[in-house]
């Protein structure tokens, strides 16, 4: 790009110091982007931006635009996990001490005037925090992509709550969006199942205890037939079904307390003992079959049979139950 064509932006002021009516570099500039994408760089004009090079990234050969974007136009996608406070604090801290911001965003636009990231909102704080007004950003001209969140998601790893919550934010999402489509049409982007039945129960418990259930569920959930629409019913049903087992299971744990055994193991002691998985070694039931058994295992369960060192020993070989 020679001097007489070149546009030099101040991202710390936004200010324009050097502005031609030159469209943007062009990579490989023999290849003509679709008219799409020459419809998005004029966008990002008129919403405040600056559209610094059009360019086919070099995997699939997909026309993305990386561009200079106004902060306050850019938010998360509304189905991805919150905003760790500690990460967004830490972040900030350390771009400031570098005095300079090196990792471009993924950006969709959804509609005019609206650029959502499903993997910069933490970094978007940051800038935000330290009173930036652009963002560079990598804007990719499908909007689907935004619904790869988890793939794409790389500034924090998940835990179990965060991963099940963006999917069934994501799922209903979809349901609304994408209504003729079924579970297993977004099945990478869901990832496994069970994070979409683990969804609706943290949407109503941020508390649930997930990860002594997860075991269970990856192996009788499975993504079901039908439109998302209606699955999303029987996600509900099969979320009943494990908040019953969950209230058994807390009685259960109540009953070993009073006796004074207390671990962080005990909930997945409890379970591993009236799981009706254990002897399932050809087949496995049905999801509902395993849990109408669980609820009954654990209403039945016989807590005055256990002693602390049974869990201490159980214990050794496996990690306590998390979030």
């Amino acid at each position: 790009m020679s001097p007489e064509t070149a546009r030099v932006v101040d991202a710390a002021s936004s200010r324009v110091i050097v502005s031609t009516t030159v469209p943007p570099s062009r990579h490989p500039a023999d290849k003509e982007p679709p008219k799409a994408v020459h419809d998005l760089v004029s966008q990002v004009e008129s919403d405040g931006g600056t559209p610094l090079a059009v360019y086919r990234e070099p995997v699939g050969g997909n026309w993305h635009i990386f561009a200079l974007l106004p902060l306050g136009a850019v938010a998360p996608t509304p189905y991805q996990r919150d905003l760790s406070p500690t990460h967004a604090k830490r972040l900030t801290e350390v771009v400031k001490k570098l005095d300079r911001f090196v990792d471009p965003i993924v950006v969709v636009s959804p509609e005019p005037g609206v650029y959502w990231t499903p993997n910069g909102h933490h970094r978007r704080t940051a800038l935000e925090k330290l009173k930036a007004k652009l963002v560079p950003a990598i804007l990719v001209p499908e909007p689907e992509v935004a619904y790869q969140i988890l793939a794409l998601n790389t500034e924090k790893a998940h835990n179990l709550k965060e991963k099940s919550l963006e999917v069934i934010r994501m799922y209903r999402g979809l349901a609304e969006a994408r209504p003729k489509t079924g579970e297993e049409d977004w099945a990478f982007q869901f990832e496994a199942a069970h994070f979409i039945t683990l969804g609706v129960l943290y949407e109503e418990n941020k508390r649930f205890a997930g990860g002594a259930f997860a075991p269970i569920l990856k192996r009788v959930d499975s993504f079901l037939k039908g439109r998302l629409p209606e699955t999303l019913k029987t996600r509900g049903a099969r979320a009943a079904r494990v908040a019953d087992a969950d209230r058994a299971l807390q009685k259960a744990v109540a009953a070993l307390k009073k006796r004074g055994i207390n671990h962080p193991y005990v909930k997945n002691y409890v379970l591993a003992r009236t799981s009706p998985l254990t002897r399932a070694r050809k087949s496995v039931p049905s999801f509902d079959q395993a849990f109408e058994k669980l609820v009954a295992s654990l209403e039945g369960f016989d807590p005055s049979k256990v002693r602390q060192e049974d869990i201490q020993k159980a214990a050794v070989f496996a990690a306590p139950a998390g979030d």
